[in-house]
């Protein structure tokens, strides 16, 4: 029998307030064993992703209560190897790194695997790609094992820069071998990174109906709201309009509306008239089910504002200077006013600047001297343009309009140089006010 999502999430609460209905003298007890104080912060951190948010206080107090148990024990403790897993967990569960070291430099009885330390110290430090074929070794010898998901998610981290389909499968171990815990929900957000990393879109569309069906209420869903943006809205074709749906009918009215709405404006500045109105029209279509507490949509806005950058854009004024403001949110109504000063620029006709005297040459001056190229001074040598390294888990980039395409265009049709060529100059900036729309959108709340 299938558990109902409210169910779980039921079941998660009351499991809170109990642990959290404990005395505080109970976790300050000092004979409280490590691993067992880490139990309860795994559960704690398990329910905060699965949707109980009211958790985060308790969590930051058990990894507080946890640094000062672990600080405070004496070093014997550690001979259990349970205790000394809980140690490195701890440090890899958002705990304190300095508490691992100053373990660590107190371990002389050899309790702590040296290469996991070292793994760790490095990864904590941002020197993780020194240990990339280490930590590669390590996950297969400690798999099933309470460190194992953990280093399997790490590994991934580590890989992803410079081997992306690599990363996926340390991802992929991370995530089945904690399923419904935040070491996969975390998993199932790199991965749907990685895949559209590789253009592999199924396994983003695959990873992303997983993460919408397990986690859609965690605090960082809101992460995943921008990967699938971006997933949609750079391939779609690929991406169908049943995948959408498929992917977000877990999610409640609000949420869908909102994400269809960022779809619609991401399309809108790529041009992509098609899907600005399909997902502008479900986003309409959702704020009727919400009895007047959705968010006002006019699919008519975003086909026009996308045709701006087409042949048609007389009509595309016209319709833009007929949507009435009452219709728009605030957001909207600034796209469409952005979209029809550049709509008005497209068509104003260029002025031609005064030319330009040119001096007579002097006396003795040959034309070649005229015409004599300039020396080129490079910009930037190549240790400064490698100097810039990639993050270890990048996050997606913001969907960003193709807003180049036409002034590149008429650049090459124009030549390099006239007051055309600056008119177009001038619009790539007028064509940023747009983008900039799009940025103070920010995540979903």
């Amino acid at each position: 029998m299938t558990r109902s999502p409210k169910g779980r999430i039921f079941r998660f609460t009351l499991s809170v307030a109990v642990i959290t209905a404990w005395p505080a003298t109970v976790w300050a007890d000092s004979s409280l064993s490590p691993y067992k104080m880490l139990r309860s912060l795994q559960f704690m951190q398990d329910s905060v992703v699965l949707g109980d948010h009211s958790a985060g206080d308790m969590q930051r107090f058990m990894l507080e209560t946890i640094d000062n148990r672990l600080r405070s024990a004496d070093a014997e403790i550690f001979s259990e190897p349970r205790n000394a897993d809980a140690a490195l967990v701890y440090a890899m569960s958002g705990g304190n790194p300095a508490t691992l070291s100053y373990l660590v430099a107190r371990d002389v009885e050899g309790n702590f695997d040296a290469r996991v330390v070292n793994v760790l110290q490095k990864y904590f430090d941002g020197r993780g790609m020194q240990v990339a074929k280490t930590i590669g070794d390590l996950v297969p010898e400690y798999r099933h094992t309470a460190l194992g998901p953990y280093l399997a998610l790490i590994a991934g981290n580590i890989t992803f820069p410079t081997d992306a389909r690599a990363a996926l499968g340390f991802f992929d171990e991370a995530r089945l071998s904690a399923p419904g815990t935040i070491i996969e929900e975390a998993a199932l957000r790199r991965s749907i990174v990685a895949s559209m990393g590789v253009s592999e879109v199924k396994k983003a569309l695959s990873y992303s109906r997983h993460y919408a069906r397990r986690f859609v209420h965690s605090p960082y869903s809101n992460q995943f709201a921008d990967m699938f943006v971006e997933l949609v809205v750079k391939h779609y074709g690929v991406v169908t309009e049943n995948d959408i749906v498929d992917v977000l009918e877990p999610m409640d009215t609000a949420r869908r509306q909102e994400i269809y709405l960022r779809i619609a404006r991401a399309a809108t500045l790529r041009g992509n008239q098609e899907l600005a109105r399909l997902s502008a029209t479900e986003a309409q279509r959702l704020a009727g089910l919400l009895d007047g507490n959705g968010q006002p949509v006019l699919p008519s806005l975003y086909e026009s504002v996308a045709s701006v950058s087409s042949s048609d854009v007389v009509s595309a004024i016209d319709r833009l200077s007929a949507v009435s403001d009452e219709t728009l949110s605030e957001r909207d109504r600034a796209l469409r006013n952005a979209a029809r000063s550049i709509a008005e620029q497209i068509l104003k006709p260029p002025v031609a600047d005064e030319p330009v005297k040119v001096d007579e040459p002097r006396a003795g001056a040959t034309g070649q001297a005229l015409l004599a190229p300039r020396p080129q001074t490079p910009v930037g040598t190549n240790d400064e343009q490698q100097s810039v390294s990639a993050p270890t888990v990048p996050e997606p980039a913001p969907v960003a309009a193709n807003t180049d395409a036409q002034p590149k265009a008429a650049d090459a049709a124009i030549g390099e140089g006239g007051p055309v060529l600056d008119f177009v100059k001038q619009s790539r900036g007028r064509l940023g006010e747009i983008d900039a729309l799009l940025e103070e959108e920010g995540n979903i709340r």
